[in-house]
This record gives C-alpha cells, sequence and structure tokens, in this order.
C-alpha cells in the first residue's frame, strides 16, 4: 500500500479542494440524522467526471479507500465513512459531487435533460419546467438531494406512485470504475436493448460498485391542473377505499400519502396548521389530476367515502403539502435522542395490520418511545420513527420492527437502500443465493472492496 497520495489529489482537484483539515471536513462526515460519524483521512471534491476518474485511479494505485457521498441527505449512514474508519484499517478518503452541479439544456423532444451527480431535485425540475416539462421523481429533501444519490439509493418519493422509482427514469449514466475507467452508457433511446442493463444495476447499488457522475434522465409532461385533497379517516382501509374510488372515477393519482393524529398533532405544534378540524386516527392527503372538472369527481368520491372530514384545494396546494412535508422536521426537534428512521414497506392489503402493529411497538419495549408513522400509502411505503428511543436500545427496537414487517411479506428498505445501518437485517428480505449473486456482482465491479466499505454488506 502506498502512502496517502494528498498531492496527486491536489494536483487534480486543486488546493481548495483536498479537505485534510478535521475542522474543514468535518460537515462532511456526519449524516443528515446526526446518528452516524465516520472517520476520513480527507475529504476530496472534484468537478468533472475526468477529475473524479483521476481521484478513483490514484486511490485504487494506493489501495485507498472511497466513501461516495452527494447531498447526504440519507437516513441509513451510507453516504459517511464507517465510524472507526476502513474496517480493513486502510487510509479512506470522502469523495463528495457536491460541485458537479451542471445542468445540460432539456432534449424536448426525446423528454430528457442530462445533469451531474451533484445536481439537485430542485435545479432539475427547474431546467425542466422552463420547458414545460416536469422531472418525474420528488423528496421533501428536494433542495438538497442530489441526481447522484437518487440513483445510489433508487430513490421512491411522493410521485412514485405515478411514475415509477428512480431506475425508471433513468435512461442513461456515466461512473467511475473502481480502477478510475469511464463507463458511458448514455442514449435516449426508447429502445436499446443491447446486453446488461448497466445504468439499471448501478441504480440502488449505493456506491458500491461505481461512482455515478453524470445522470440522463427521462422528464415527463406536467399533469396540467391537480386538486389536493386531505381526508380525516378512522380506519387506514378507508384511505385505501378512497383512493380506489378516486382511480375508479377516472382520475391519476399524483401523490398518496397517510399521516397520523400522532403526526399531525407534532406538526401542529411547530407552526403548520392542522388540514382538517375534524381529528381521527389516519390522515390521507392525495394529489389527482385528469380531464375535466377534476374538483367535482374529487367531491362525489369524497362524499361515497367513510370520511370524518375533508378539504380540497387546487394544487400545488402548499398549505395542505406542509403537513405532510414537515413531518421529518418536526420528529427530529421533538425528539430527546437522535430520531430512529426506519424506511420499511409492506403490501397495501398489509398496511392496517401493519400499521397497528407498528404503532404497538412502543408497549413491547421497557424504555421511552414514541412512535410516528407516515409515508406513501400508493405503494406501501412506511416511514416509522421512533423518538427518545436511549441509543442502547436501538438495534433490539428496530429488530422488533422488522420482525414485524417481515411477518406482514414486507421489505425493511423501501426506498432509503441499506446503508451501515440495517447490513444485519438484510437476511430478512434476500436469500442466501441471492446476496451471494449480488457478493459476486460487487466483486467484479471492485474486486479490491474500496468502494463505500461496510455499506450494503457490511
Amino acid at each position: 500500500m502506498s502512502a496517502m497520495p494528498l498531492a496527486d489529489l491536489r494536483a487534480v482537484v486543486g488546493d481548495a479542494h483536498v479537505l485534510d483539515d478535521a475542522d474543514a471536513a468535518a460537515g462532511y462526515l456526519t449524516d443528515w440524522t446526526g446518528r452516524w460519524t465516520g472517520r476520513a483521512d480527507a475529504v476530496i471534491r472534484p468537478r468533472t467526471t475526468e477529475e473524479m476518474a483521476a481521484v478513483v485511479s490514484a486511490c485504487a494505485a494506493a489501495g485507498i479507500a472511497i466513501c461516495v457521498q452527494g447531498g447526504n441527505t440519507g437516513l441509513v449512514g451510507g453516504s459517511v465513512p464507517p465510524v472507526g474508519g476502513d474496517p480493513a484499517d486502510r487510509p479512506l478518503v470522502l469523495v463528495t459531487t457536491t460541485r458537479m452541479t451542471d445542468i445540460d439544456g432539456v432534449d424536448t423532444i426525446g423528454r430528457c435533460v442530462g445533469v451531474q451527480a451533484g445536481a439537485t431535485i430542485d435545479a432539475i425540475d427547474r431546467r425542466a419546467a422552463e420547458s414545460g416539462l416536469r422531472f418525474p421523481v420528488d423528496l421533501a429533501s428536494r433542495e438538497s438531494a442530489t441526481a447522484g444519490g437518487l440513483v445510489a439509493t433508487n430513490a421512491g418519493g411522493i410521485r412514485m406512485i405515478r411514475h415509477g422509482n428512480t431506475r425508471s427514469q433513468v435512461l442513461g449514466v456515466e461512473a467511475v470504475l473502481a480502477d478510475g475507467r469511464i463507463l458511458r452508457r448514455w442514449t435516449s433511446l426508447v429502445k436499446d436493448n443491447v446486453g446488461y442493463d448497466l445504468p439499471g444495476l448501478l441504480a440502488g447499488s449505493e456506491g458500491t460498485l461505481a461512482v455515478i457522475t453524470r445522470v440522463l434522465f427521462r422528464l415527463v409532461a406536467t399533469p396540467g391542473d391537480t386538486i389536493v385533497s386531505v381526508a380525516a379517516v378512522h380506519h387506514v382501509a378507508d384511505a385505501i377505499g378512497f383512493l380506489g374510488s378516486l382511480t375508479d372515477r377516472g382520475l391519476n393519482i399524483e401523490a398518496a400519502e397517510i399521516m397520523t393524529e400522532a403526526g399531525i398533532t407534532l406538526v401542529e405544534e411547530y407552526g403548520p396548521r392542522r388540514p382538517v378540524a375534524a381529528r381521527a386516527p389516519f390522515y390521507v392527503l392525495v394529489e389527482t389530476s385528469g380531464t375535466g372538472d377534476v374538483e367535482a369527481v374529487v367531491l362525489e368520491a369524497l362524499e361515497s367515502a367513510p370520511v370524518a372530514d375533508a378539504v380540497l384545494e387546487p394544487g400545488p396546494a402548499r398549505a395542505l403539502w406542509a403537513a405532510r412535508e414537515q413531518h421529518t422536521e418536526s420528529i427530529a426537534r421533538s425528539s430527546a435522542t437522535p430520531v430512529v428512521k426506519l424506511d420499511v414497506s409492506v403490501p397495501i392489503r398489509a398496511l392496517p395490520e401493519a400499521l397497528a402493529e407498528l404503532e404497538a411497538v412502543a408497549g413491547m419495549v421497557d424504555h421511552p418511545c414514541r412512535p410516528i408513522l407516515f409515508g406513501h400509502i400508493g405503494d406501501g411505503n412506511i416511514h416509522v420513527n421512533l423518538l427518545d428511543v436511549p441509543e442502547d436500545r436501538v438495534d433490539e427496537l428496530t429488530a422488533h420492527v422488522f420482525g414485524i414487517v417481515a411477518a406482514n411479506g414486507g421489505s425493511i428498505s423501501a426506498e432509503h437502500g441499506i446503508g451501515r445501518a440495517k447490513t444485519a437485517w438484510t437476511h430478512l428480505g434476500r436469500g442466501e443465493v441471492d446476496r451471494a449473486a449480488m457478493r459476486a456482482v460487487k466483486d467484479a465491479f471492485d474486486p479490491a472492496g474500496l468502494f463505500n466499505p461496510g455499506v450494503l454488506f457490511g
């Protein structure tokens, strides 16, 4: 193993973009939740794919591990280095795409746009809007979540019910392989069936196979006028039935979210108003589009649904959406300890039972725990947030939650990935042969195990 080639790295990216001072690097080493703080010998900030390739090549030659970071909005510890540094005790650098923010001109005929990995969701969507189009992935963290991170985690978000996950939006990628070579699969062709789907493989790989530097994203038409409704319901099944009633009437579901009374009450404490006057165990927020008088059709569906109270507004209805989008911030401000955030999914038919069991998890333990649940009801994705949990009880409680999810036929990771937080439980969703096949893919792309050590595989 060679010495840390800081001089070579500075020659590639410039002195100002190799941070080996502890104070300068600190902001990159703790994740968004505050639960994970890792150790790196330096933080490297390339500007181009070519610079990234030169950095990776130099690190590979010296046997230096690399942690890859985008917007650092992840919730499973995958975007920061291991707590004790590299598990194999090699030097480790964190490579961030924070300076890689270029966005190409929009191809309005092919409905696509090329972006660097550090471009944010909000910036991409604004560029698409200039051409009357829309970026089909949307997250509450849109102003900080980046293109590379979206692809690396195969993020879903609030528009997944309408457009699919991030993998469905990827037409092409440019990525740096573990030896520094640049892989470029870049075409706007609707049909291109030559060999393996490498862009699809990199989607969801969590930085363990390559460093994504550019992405060619599909864009979609804007939905036109939308109606946003929030209904208070007594049963999860009533919320699911309301969605079915809307689609049966020919409307498009652009987004569908479920919240609980505990969550709405918590959000209300920090500012955003309660969306409806009546109180109920659950609240369903639905954004719909369609032809004709969409508002009249939504009202008709509400009148026939078992709802305690409801309100609707023309989109974007930001005040109604605030009740959902302020959940994460309100939860973080309220908890006495770093929030235990578990992103899971279950079959939609199992949502009523799973939500009830997850809300009751506090009664299964002998320590503080306040569950706040919300998520994307249209695809079965539940964001489980456990507040006030003592640090030494996190794993025990996580095991309880994942046991409930597995018993209901669900997944321990719906859209945030495995990262470092969930590696001990991957057997709940992937069998032995499945895990061995994934390991073989990792070994083929990164035989020295330099990329994101400890992520996905532990």
